[in-house]
């Protein structure tokens, strides 16, 4: 055991010294450590399929799949995708369902519905601050899925301060 101590000690001696050592030191360390982007805030995006309607249990076995997916304008696959985007391809493999590709277009589809009244497959509607809307599909217990510019495809209550804040209107299209 002193042996590989001072292997260490020798080792950690050299990678320090100089500019260069230096520069192998953080080299090793990334390398060791790995890059990890920071997760999206909130509870871990395993969904629960069990209970609910038949419709919030297909929607969640299939989101499943979909989490973490990065973020890409005008996407429409794995590879990226952007918050209309999603919609689209879920409504389509889930339900058969062609629907419009843009969010305001999506917004003058099915019926609205009150906020208080959603139901698993309901898409929900946001104006954050940027000049662009913001499309999910509402999943019960207060959880929707869409698809953030930061975190990719992800989860959040619809009920958050910011969420909350910015909340313009649902529409049902089952």
């Amino acid at each position: 055991m002193p042996e590989a101590v001072t292997r260490c000690n020798y080792f950690h001696r050299f990678l320090t010294r100089g500019k260069m050592g230096g520069l192998l030191l953080i080299l090793l360390t990334l390398i060791t450590t790995g890059c990890a982007t920071p997760s999206a805030p909130g509870p871990e995006p395993v969904l629960s399929t069990s209970g609910g309607s038949g419709t919030a249990q297909m929607l969640r076995t299939e989101i499943q799949s979909w989490l973490g997916t990065p973020h890409r304008m005008g996407g429409l696959s794995r590879r990226g995708i952007d918050c209309s985007g999603l919609v689209v391809v879920l409504y389509e493999d889930l339900f058969d369902m062609r629907l419009p590709r843009t969010t305001t277009a999506l917004m003058h589809k099915g019926r609205r519905v009150e906020r208080h009244d959603l139901t698993a497959g309901d898409l929900v509607f946001f104006k954050p601050a940027t000049k662009f809307h913001h499309v999910g599909i509402y999943l019960g217990q207060g959880e929707f899925v869409h698809t953030s510019t930061r975190y990719g495809v992800m989860l959040s209550r619809i009920n958050d301060d910011f969420w909350r804040q910015c909340y313009l209107t649902s529409r049902r299209l089952l």
